[in-house]
């Protein structure tokens, strides 16, 4: 009778309200915004100072580009999976 009253209490730990998800979500997605938004700053601000180094700084901005990427990606597997 015990593992019944266990597993019930498991699934009600389980369940998010799916508009709860979608706010943590968007909670979720500012700090990879921001993110971008200071990676191609820098960019645009490094190759105004020195114009030589565009090639290196695209390919730095490109590869954190995709690694901030991932956080958001990230953010909305789990919001499906909450919801």
């Amino acid at each position: 009778m015990s593992n019944i009253v266990l597993a019930q209490a498991a699934e009600a730990a389980v369940d998010i309200n799916p508009g709860l998800a979608a706010i943590g979500y968007g909670l979720g997605a500012v700090g990879p915004g921001i993110g971008v938004g200071l990676i191609w700053s820098a960019v645009i601000q490094g190759t105004a100072r020195q114009p030589e180094a565009q090639g290196k700084l695209m390919t730095i901005a490109w590869t954190t580009f995709a690694l901030v990427e991932v956080l958001a990606l990230f953010g909305i597997v789990v919001f499906f999976m909450a919801s």
